[in-house]
C-alpha cells in the first residue's frame, strides 16, 4: 500500500519545509488545489526541484480544456494530474491521451461522480491510470461514504486511493478496505511533528 501525503494548506514556503521532513516517509507528494490557487503553476516547479527524484501529483481538477491542462503542467515534470470523474468521457479520455504522450499518469477523481461504478467500470477504457474514492471536504467527517466503495472495487482493476480525512483514530477501518494507496492530510501537515505522524502512516501501509 502507498502512502501519499497531501499539502493544501495555503503557504507554500511552509508546505516545502514541511515536505522536506515527510519525504522520506511518503510515495506521492499531492500538491493540493489550495496552494495551485494561490501560487499557480510555480507551485509544481518549486516542488520538482526540491524533491526531483519523488513522485509529484498535482490535485488539477480538470473538469474541461484537459489537453491544455495537461500540456501545461507536462512542461513542470509533474508525474501526476487528477481530473473529475463527472466531467464527460471525453474530456476524460482526452486527459489521458494527452497525459500518456507526456508520461503523465492520471488518477479520476470520483467526488463528484453520480454514478461511482458506470464511473469505475469505464475508466480503464477511457485511459486512467488509478482511481481516487473520497467526499468532498466540506461534507460531515463521516466514513459512510466507504459504503459505496464497493461498487467501485468491484467494477476496476485499477488502483484505488482513499481519502477520508484520514488520522490514526480511523486508519484501521480505511485499510480493512484494502486500497492500493491512502491519501493523508492535515493529520501530517498540521502535527507539532510531522516526519512522526508520517513515519507511523508510511510504515503502516509497508506492514499490508
Amino acid at each position: 500500500m502507498k502512502l501519499q501525503i497531501s499539502f493544501d494548506i495555503p503557504d507554500l514556503e511552509k508546505s516545502i519545509e514541511i515536505a522536506k521532513k515527510v519525504v522520506e516517509f511518503s510515495d506521492v507528494l499531492e500538491i493540493g488545489t489550495i496552494l495551485i490557487h494561490k501560487y499557480g503553476i510555480d507551485t509544481v516547479e518549486e516542488f520538482k526541484k526540491h524533491f526531483p527524484d519523488k513522485k509529484i501529483l498535482v490535485d488539477t481538477k480538470i473538469i474541461d480544456r484537459g489537453k491544455d491542462i495537461v500540456t501545461l503542467y507536462a512542461k513542470t515534470d509533474v508525474d501526476w494530474v487528477t481530473v473529475m470523474a463527472g466531467t464527460s468521457s471525453k474530456v476524460i479520455h482526452r486527459v489521458c491521451t494527452e497525459a500518456q504522450n507526456h508520461g503523465i499518469d492520471v488518477m479520476l477523481d470520483m467526488v463528484d461522480s453520480t454514478a461511482p461504478g458506470q464511473s469505475a467500470l469505464e475508466a480503464k477504457n477511457l485511459g486512467v491510470d488509478a482511481i481516487l474514492f473520497h467526499q468532498a471536504y466540506d461534507e460531515k467527517e463521516s466514513l459512510v461514504f466507504l459504503d459505496n466503495l464497493d461498487m467501485v472495487q468491484g467494477n476496476t482493476d485499477l488502483p484505488i486511493f482513499i481519502s477520508a480525512k484520514i488520522n490514526r483514530d480511523n486508519v484501521d477501518k480505511i485499510i480493512e478496505m484494502k486500497p492500493q494507496g491512502i491519501v493523508v492530510g492535515k493529520s501530517i501537515t498540521e502535527s507539532d511533528d510531522p516526519a512522526k505522524e508520517a513515519k507511523f502512516f508510511y510504515n503502516l501501509c509497508r506492514k499490508i
